[in-house]
C-alpha cells in the first residue's frame, strides 16, 4: 500500500465512522492529517475532524503483514498549560 493509499483510506474510514456517530455529515476530504509515519511495510497516522466541538482524534494503523486497517478513537480529557519556571 502506498503512502497516499492508506491515507486515503484512513481519511475515509474516519469520516465513516464519525457520520455514523454525529449528527453533522463530512467528507473524507474534510479530515485532516496531524501526522503521519511509515516504517518497512507498516503506516500509521493521527487525524482529526474540523468539526467543532469534536473532542476525538483518530489512530489508523495499517499492519502491512496482515493486510489490516486498526482505527483507535481518543477523547480529549484535559487541555492545561504549565508554564516554565512557574511553580503553580
Amino acid at each position: 500500500m502506498t503512502n497516499n493509499e492508506f491515507i486515503k483510506l484512513a481519511k475515509a474510514k474516519v469520516a465513516m465512522l464519525h457520520n455514523f456517530t454525529d449528527i453533522e455529515k463530512i467528507n473524507p476530504d474534510d479530515v485532516f492529517v496531524v501526522w503521519y509515519a511509515k516504517a518497512l511495510q507498516n503506516h500509521k497516522a493521527l487525524l482529526a475532524t474540523p468539526v467543532f466541538p469534536d473532542a476525538h482524534y483518530y489512530e489508523a494503523t495499517y499492519n502491512g503483514d496482515k493486510d489490516e486497517l486498526y482505527l483507535d478513537v481518543y477523547t480529549k480529557e484535559l487541555n492545561k498549560c504549565y508554564k516554565l519556571g512557574d511553580d503553580k
